[in-house]
């Protein structure tokens, strides 16, 4: 679902959704206290394209792309007993979010069994709530190695200042997504944890089946609306598994943050007599600073941030943030070509790319966010065709308006 064509359109659009509605709590229906949430994201992307055109349609003469990014609808309801439950939709995806079930039990409920489709343990920025995303697109490194929702089952236990999850799962809910069975767990340790000031660190692991043995990993230059990604493994034939390994840590200061991930995917493959590659390798990672310029803080909860509330009238909560992003899709190298020939790969070339991302967030009262990035990208892979390797170095200029309740 597309709007039209120019960015106007796309806000009133987005603004015109939730004018009849405020934050609110629907009810209490036999002890279950019942709230409704919403997400709206319209986005604004400008390319400075290099060498592929961005848009993804080079005969169309455009430059940008604007659109409803999403449109998050959320029933919650909470109690009796510990337990809670919620059923989200994204009507721009047309795809279900989180829907589960959770029991909370224990001493003050530390433990907690979960069941239905609900974000795998592993990423730091995935985990962290979608409207407080610290920039516009998240790292490269989370869209490509990150496990987000799936179907499953989870438990988990948690300290003051730590934290663990272990899960089970299968498909996402809605028909056509991603699929593979597998598990994951995910620990955290605070040995800081104070007001203001906190240290975190995070290791998780996932493992999981790739259907049809098929694996593909690729990615867009930090620009979600892109139409085209620049580096990209194509399918790999005849892979069994596919595993993720990620480390995290964040340093919260007063209005600094500072947070990075390292992910690294390994996937095994079969080898039948056809396959001349072997198993494959790739890695990112990203590291991003934060500031809030007015001096707020951020909060801290079950291995997680917290993004302080807008504040100070019309004010608001001004951030300032700067990311660097790499991620690396090599895992192989060219043969030596006889004379007159191509070269040819050995192994999987699926190409590097980094990126640089400046950005400006601006929460103006309780329902309202501005978010304007600059990302500045350079990438390089093999092109068979051509027998040598292209670099591409485009910039983009990314806008959103964002509503939620």
């Amino acid at each position: 679902m597309s709007l039209p064509r120019t960015l106007p359109l796309a806000l009133l659009a987005a603004l015109a959704a939730p004018a009849a509605h405020a934050e609110f709590e629907i009810g209490e229906f036999g002890g279950t206290s019942v709230s409704f949430e919403g997400l709206l994201q319209a986005d604004y992307d400008h390319y400075n394209s290099d060498v592929a055109d961005l848009d993804g349609d080079p005969g169309d003469g455009r430059n940008s792309d604007q659109e409803l990014r999403r449109a998050e609808l959320v029933l919650k309801g909470k109690g009796p007993g510990g337990f809670d439950w919620v059923v989200g939709y994204d009507a721009k995806a047309d795809k279900w979010l989180d829907v589960n079930g959770r029991l909370r039990f224990g001493a003050d409920r530390t433990q907690f069994l979960q069941v239905g489709q609900y974000k795998q343990p592993n990423s730091l920025e995935e985990l962290s709530s979608t409207k407080n995303n610290d920039f516009i697109a998240k790292a490269m490194t989370t869209n490509t190695f990150g496990v987000s929702r799936r179907l499953g089952a989870a438990y988990g236990i948690a300290g003051d200042d730590w934290t663990a999850t272990a899960s089970w799962f299968g498909r996402e809910l809605t028909s056509g997504q991603a699929e593979g069975s597998g598990y994951g767990v995910r620990g955290t340790w605070a040995p800081l944890n104070d007001d203001g000031r906190i240290v975190h660190l995070g290791l998780s692991y996932v493992d999981f089946d790739t259907p049809d043995d098929g694996a593909r990993l690729r990615t867009r230059p930090n620009a979600d609306l892109a139409g085209v990604r620049l580096v990209d493994t194509g399918t790999l034939l005849d892979a069994d598994r596919q595993s993720v390994l990620g480390v995290e840590a964040m340093w919260i200061n007063g209005p600094v943050k500072l947070q990075g991930e390292y992910m690294r995917a390994g996937i095994d493959r079969i080898g039948t007599a056809t396959q001349t590659s072997g198993d494959f390798s790739g890695h990112g990672w990203y590291v991003s600073g934060l500031w809030n310029v007015a001096g707020e803080t951020w909060g801290y909860k079950g291995g997680v941030p917290s993004t302080p509330k807008a504040g100070g009238g019309n004010r608001g909560l001004w951030q300032v943030g700067l990311r660097y992003d790499r991620v690396d899709l090599d895992d192989g190298r060219l043969s030596a070509p006889a004379p007159g020939e191509m070269p040819v790969p050995e192994g999987v070339l699926g190409g590097e790319m980094d990126a640089w991302t400046v950005g400006v967030n601006w929460y103006w009262r309780d329902h309202v966010k501005l978010a304007l990035n600059y990302v500045d990208v350079s990438s390089t892979r093999y092109n068979g065709a051509a027998g040598a390797f292209v670099d591409d170095e485009p910039s983009i200029v990314e806008a959103r308006l964002q509503l939620h309740w």
